[in-house]
């Protein structure tokens, strides 16, 4: 890893400081649309997507191409990555007119519905427990991790057949994310592993079948 743990640290508390105050723009987008989850139409689908594709194009440009590549090299792939899930986030509200994000019964629903939670309620809680004083700690929104386990639940929320080809970008990320967790001593972004299994056995299971 080209960088230590107080330099990613470092890096998040100026990322924090100079972003400030629109972290919480963005807590309150991902109210917005959890909030929207009561009422499932094409009109609401579509302002969850777009609040999520936001999300994806400020971490890709803000963080990753800003910030984190001042200390990681990699982190220019990372924001072409990003940008590309923004894009398709954004071209699925034209392109993908059936897809819904809906909470029922279902395995992968709930699976989704507790990544939801845990992105925007026990995320932060575990990193004040772990010792992560803002504003040198991700933020919800604005910071890859919370916001690859928020995504990834709204996508449990729908139909696999509309969003299976949302879902490859933010397990690759799961992927990278939960990998330097351990490095960087993150137990917050341990979930992402969780997250990568759940959303893999799902999806070529249950999730999958429902489909059928």
């Amino acid at each position: 890893m080209p960088f230590t743990a107080p330099q990613f640290f470092d890096l998040f508390a100026r990322y924090n400081l100079d972003l400030w105050p629109w972290h919480l723009l963005a807590i309150a987008a991902g109210l917005l649309v959890v909030a929207l989850l009561y009422r499932e139409t094409r009109l609401t689908t579509g302002i969850t997507l777009a609040v999520l594709s936001v999300m994806w194009l400020a971490n890709g440009i803000g963080y990753h191409w800003l910030y984190f590549a001042t200390i990681n090299p990699a982190a220019r792939l990372f924001a072409a990555v990003f940008v590309l899930e923004a894009v398709l986030l954004a071209a699925a509200i034209v392109l993908s007119p059936e897809l819904r994000f809906r909470v029922d019964g279902s395995t992968a629903s709930l699976f989704g519905s507790v990544l939801i939670v845990y992105a925007l309620a026990i995320y932060p809680a575990l990193g004040w427990w772990a010792g992560h004083r803002y504003p040198a700690v991700p933020m919800f929104g604005v910071a890859p991790c919370p916001t690859t386990l928020f995504t990834l639940g709204f996508l449990l929320l729908a139909p696999w057949r509309t969003a299976r080809w949302l879902v490859a970008i933010p397990t690759f990320w799961a992927a990278i994310g939960g990998t330097a967790s351990f490095l960087l001593a993150v137990p917050q972004d341990y979930a992402l592993f969780v997250a990568l299994v759940g959303v893999v056995a799902l999806a070529l299971g249950p999730w999958r079948r429902a489909a059928a």
